[in-house]
């Protein structure tokens, strides 16, 4: 058994909306590899192996579904669109909407170096706790999660993947000029927090943070892509 086990995972289950049978299963999800290395312990587990399982599952279920969806839609552009949907951003996003980061263990020096909100690590916890939910309660629960939180707004996700190109296009398109400021820069320099904003033409569109400035201003672009098509904008 896990001796280190300090989470309460009521609130986790409450979002995904799946109640675990063995919460142990949600330990090893949770674990990252810096953590179980610093312990030393042999009865922790990293989520690397769970992480590997909810990568080829989420690769099934996506598959299955843009297969079902799309009948016409041809295989190199169903590669694409299943790309852009299970892309770094996208799953990053998701599971930091869900808090994953909170429960997450890590070393202290992982701590200290931005791990928590790090994209790569939030992208694996997103398939982490899908290999967790599969293994504690097979395929359909895992379905459940993935089309509730992915696949639900399909056309969303999917511009994650090329956010910052498919609005330099529609820029080009309309003839509008395009340019990311710089807001502000806060943290020390092994944890920096870069704010950007999207300015087309002389107004000022999404803000949005991140760890780089380059994801910091895919954030704003897909935010701001979201704004244009709400207001009937074509993008």
């Amino acid at each position: 058994m896990m001796t280190y086990k300090t989470n309460d995972y009521t609130e986790i289950e409450n979002k995904i909306g799946y109640k675990f049978k063995d919460t142990n299963n949600l330990d090893i999800a949770f674990t990252h590899k810096s953590f179980a290395n610093e312990c030393k312990l042999k009865d922790i587990h990293s989520y690397e192996r769970y992480e590997f399982l909810g990568d080829a599952i989420l690769e099934f279920l996506t598959s299955r579904e843009l297969f079902k969806r799309y009948p016409d839609m041809p295989e190199g552009e169903l590669t694409k669109l299943r790309a852009s949907l299970v892309c770094e951003m996208s799953l990053s996003q998701i599971s930091r909407d869900l808090g994953f980061g909170a429960f997450l263990y890590l070393s202290k020096g992982e701590e200290l170096t931005g791990g928590r909100d790090r994209n790569s690590i939030l992208c694996d916890l997103f398939e982490s706790v899908l290999g967790a939910i599969y293994l504690d309660g097979g395929i359909r629960p895992a379905a459940k999660f993935v089309n509730r939180f992915l696949l639900s707004d399909i056309d969303s996700h999917s511009v994650f993947y090329d956010a910052k190109s498919i609005l330099q296009e529609y820029s080009q398109r309309k003839n509008i000029p395009l340019s990311y400021e710089l807001v502000k820069e806060t943290g020390p320099d092994h944890n920096k927090t870069y704010t950007v904003c999207v300015i087309l033409g002389d107004r000022k569109y999404a803000t949005a943070e991140g760890h780089t400035i380059k994801s910091a201003e895919q954030l704003a672009a897909h935010s701001t892509i979201i704004e244009l098509n709400d207001k009937d904008m074509e993008v």
